[in-house]
């Protein structure tokens, strides 16, 4: 079987093929992740300079910032279609240009247009439509409902440049681009931090501040992105966006949700656990403290701050996914696995990082949010529980990521839900029962050390499979 190591078969690859196929994987590994991490953390930032910001409102920072909390969910479950897309779409690209067929990797992301042209609008009509009574069942109470309405709203009626800049930003890292995809994320975070300020307190347009800031700074974003398909600014791309391929093909939209399902359900999931988490600290929290908005409030910020800390795992998750999806196409099994350990370590070493951080600095974290002290109390001691076990949520991630990156997408899936459906949820139910208040912020870790078994059990079958393929490769079975 002819690999990209053949002289007569590297000639043929782009530059950035090259890279994929015979770069250092310790610093290929880097190359792909630092700027996706950058990008990453200061998208993470400017949702946290937005909560920071709505936190200062005079007079209602604190219902503010719980409708937000109560509104993400929703928002999230719209972010869950863009990454069915996105990341479905990116993952085909990576094993289309492994095997070498570029045209099949063009029918994709011509496909993969006209979904995120679609699928916007129908979120949006539906959404509109049932948002007051879904506010309403996820706890918004009447002080933080016109929060969550407001902010909702707005982000509803615009969340098609929300597609276009961040489902169609990923195929540009899959061709081998991660710069110019991390340029598009700082691009729009950057906006976001400018312009969040001005909109929110300045123009004292509040929390309608905040939604009108957030969609700018990502139409800002999709521009640049189209910019990179439809311009020279940054060179040719490998894989270009033609008329023709955008006819929709039952098969390849299949094929980009094969793949995407399984951060679909990561996303959708999350949303779902938002959501029975804050019904379960609404009621354990009116009967702990007598206020249920900052049990609320204070889960909000913890997300937030946990997002920085794991914003890196992603990141290096999404630099590792074209090396190890291109060299799979490619049948160079000990890259694969070579992309995976290093991706792995990575990620270790930021969440060590992120969970000294947590364990010594969480009252002065949650200080940087609220001045509100009970708010604070409760936060500072749900941040250092839940965030707990934060090396182990490395290595679970990396492992979802890299059964995706292969596209054994019944696994990544499995291992998508495990954590979030089948036990987290559970223990949002369970826990509370036993520990009162304290059990809803014990579900976490006691989630995260059950799906390390099972994960770990997982990538120990599948790194048998590998060397097995590796040894009919190398004896010349497989052709």
């Amino acid at each position: 079987m002819e690999t990209p190591n053949d002289d007569k078969i590297i000639k043929e690859l782009t530059p950035q093929e090259k890279k994929l196929a015979t770069s250092g994987i310790p610093r290929l590994v880097l190359y792909y992740s630092i700027p996706t991490i950058i990008g990453m953390l200061v998208n993470a930032l400017y949702v946290v300079v937005d909560r920071f910001f709505i936190g200062q409102i005079p007079g209602v920072g604190t219902d503010a910032l719980t409708g937000i909390g109560l509104a993400a969910p929703i928002l999230n479950i719209i972010g869950a279609f863009a990454l069915l897309v996105g990341i479905g779409t990116a993952a085909n690209i990576s094993l289309h240009l492994g095997n070498r067929n570029r045209e099949a990797a063009e029918r994709v992301i011509g496909n993969a247009l006209v979904l995120n042209l679609t699928f916007p609008v129908i979120l949006s009509i539906i959404g509109l439509f049932f948002l007051e009574p879904l506010l309403i069942a996820v706890g918004a109470s009447e002080a933080t409902l016109p929060f969550a309405l407001t902010y909702t709203r707005i982000m509803m009626a615009g969340c098609i440049v929300m597609f276009l800049s961040f489902a169609m930003n990923h195929p540009i890292r899959a061709m081998g681009n991660p710069r110019r995809f991390a340029s598009a994320q700082l691009l729009g975070a950057i906006s976001n931090i400018i312009l969040s300020p001005i909109f929110i307190l300045w123009l004292g347009l509040g929390i309608a501040g905040a939604a009108i800031s957030t969609l700018i700074a990502q139409s800002i974003s999709a521009m640049w992105v189209f910019a990179y398909y439809f311009t020279n600014v940054s060179g040719r791309p490998v894989v270009t966006i033609k008329l023709k391929n955008m006819k929709p093909s039952l098969k390849i939209i299949l094929s980009i949700f094969a793949i995407g399902i399984s951060p679909f359900f990561m996303q959708f999931l999350g949303s779902v656990i938002t959501i029975v988490a804050n019904r379960s600290l609404l009621y354990y929290g009116a009967i702990a403290f007598g206020d249920a908005d900052h049990a609320v409030g204070a889960f909000t910020v913890i997300l937030s701050i946990s997002m920085l800390f794991l914003m890196p795992v992603f990141g290096i998750n999404q630099g590792a996914q074209p090396i190890i999806g291109f060299n799979y196409g490619a049948g160079n099994i000990s890259r694969v696995k070579q992309a995976f350990k290093y991706s792995a370590l990575y990620s270790l070493a930021f969440c060590l990082v992120g969970f000294i951080v947590v364990q010594l600095f969480s009252a002065q974290l949650m200080s940087l949010f609220s001045n509100d002290p009970a708010l604070n109390e409760i936060g500072t001691v749900g941040m250092r529980i839940i965030l707990f076990t934060m090396p182990l949520m490395g290595f679970q991630m990396n492992t979802a990521n890299f059964f995706q990156s292969i596209g054994r997408a019944k696994i990544s899936v499995f291992l998508s839900v495990l954590r979030q459906g089948l036990l987290l949820i559970p223990a949002y139910f369970i826990l509370p029962r036993i520990f009162g208040f304290d059990g809803i912020w014990f579900a976490m870790p006691v989630s995260d050390t059950i799906a390390l078994l099972i994960t770990g059990s997982m990538i120990i079958r599948e790194y048998k499979i590998l060397n097995k393929r590796q040894k009919s490769l190398d004896t010349g079975i497989e052709s």
